[in-house]
């Protein structure tokens, strides 16, 4: 089988690999669409805690495909189902996987980073993950595409559940990634009044807005806390979500931040990295600052009921799609910045 595989920092190469030998606790899917998230890009550039500058990784968390085979001791699975993961993985028996966050779990096992992920044509879903109830069937009428994406988003509504949206309210969204546009599609699915998004290329405001902005603001034309309090009637937002890793857009989400408003930190600052933040505002004002990682089990089952029912359309943040010869060059397409999600079909062999 062909394999996009981490080789250490700034290597990803297609290699042929055998077909991985399951064991009787486990099970072996088909890969039939699998999603790059800035999580793998972070690793490629030698970013993660987890994954070594030289280690060797089958990378890729966002996953979908169909079992081809079910190890004798496992129940309830079936071959031809289809199936996608949640990819943190967690011990079972800490505090936080006994509240049922398994994102939570300092001792968490991840597909893509600890175990080999998806961006293969065939991965084994392990036993710790089956028990865990990472493993997922596909709805009837979802493509793989839309459940590969699933993960993304339940991410995102991991944020957003605990902002408590409602339609009175004015949400700004920091950011013009696939995140920021799966963010625009929330607010808009909650009926938030004014969802306005900040980014610093007029093309790619111009890209994601229809997902659901009423306004955008171009950072590099305008300073971003005067546009968002003029295009908010000098109130300020109730919601501020940062999708960008820059620490410029916390200062920012919390100047505009009105009276009682909620901010989410959605996108990790690089390790060391401060922020200095006005605290005697988010005294006096009532603020509440947020932050939050990866997905539990339950987040991920609400983002494919939101996915299933058509109240998020997930697939419209993917621009680019990419066969298994053209691994390399998807890569290298979602290192370039341009378009928004980039995703490898691995049982394809080119859609270029």
């Amino acid at each position: 089988m062909k394999a996009a595989v981490y080789q250490g920092k700034g290597r990803i190469a297609l290699e042929e690999r055998p077909r991985p030998v399951l064991q009787d606790d486990e099970v072996l899917i088909r890969v039939f669409a699998a999603s790059i998230c800035g999580t793998d890009l972070k690793v490629l550039r030698g970013g993660h805690f987890r994954v070594g500058e030289n280690d060797t990784r089958v990378l890729g968390h966002e996953l979908a495909g169909e079992i081809v085979a079910v190890g004798r001791h496992v129940g309830h699975w079936k071959k031809g189902q289809r199936v996608s993961a949640v990819p943190n993985i967690g011990c079972g028996h800490c505090e936080m996987c006994r509240r049922g966050l398994n994102n939570m779990c300092p001792d968490y096992e991840a597909f893509g980073i600890d175990i080999d992920g998806g961006f293969q044509q065939y991965m084994t879903v392990t036993a710790k993950a089956l028990y865990g109830g990472n493993l997922f069937e596909i709805p009837a009428g979802m493509s793989y595409e839309e459940a590969s994406l699933v993960e993304p988003l339940s991410c995102c509504f991991n944020a957003w559940k605990d902002l408590v949206v409602t339609p009175e309210d004015r949400v700004l969204i920091l950011g013009t990634g696939p995140i920021a546009g799966l963010f625009l599609q929330l607010a808009k699915a909650y009926g938030a009044r004014q969802v306005i998004v900040v980014g610093r290329r007029a093309e790619r405001l111009a890209e994601i807005a229809p997902q659901g902005a009423t306004d955008t603001v171009d950072s590099s034309r305008v300073d971003v806390v005067e546009e968002v309090l003029r295009l908010t009637g000098s109130r300020g937002v109730d919601v501020a979500l940062t999708c960008a890793p820059a620490p410029e857009l916390q200062v920012q989400a919390i100047a505009c931040l009105a009276r009682l408003g909620r901010v989410n930190f959605f996108s990790g600052l690089n390790k060391g990295t401060k922020v200095e933040l006005d605290t005697n505002k988010v005294h006096y004002w009532g603020l509440k600052l947020l932050g939050s990682t990866g997905s539990s089990v339950e987040d991920y089952a609400r983002a494919l009921k939101l996915v299933e029912t058509g109240k998020i359309r997930v697939t419209d943040v993917v621009t680019h799609r990419f066969g298994m010869a053209e691994a390399v060059d998807a890569f290298d397409h979602a290192l370039s910045g341009k378009g928004l999600k980039t995703i490898i079909y691995p049982q394809e062999e080119s859609l270029q």
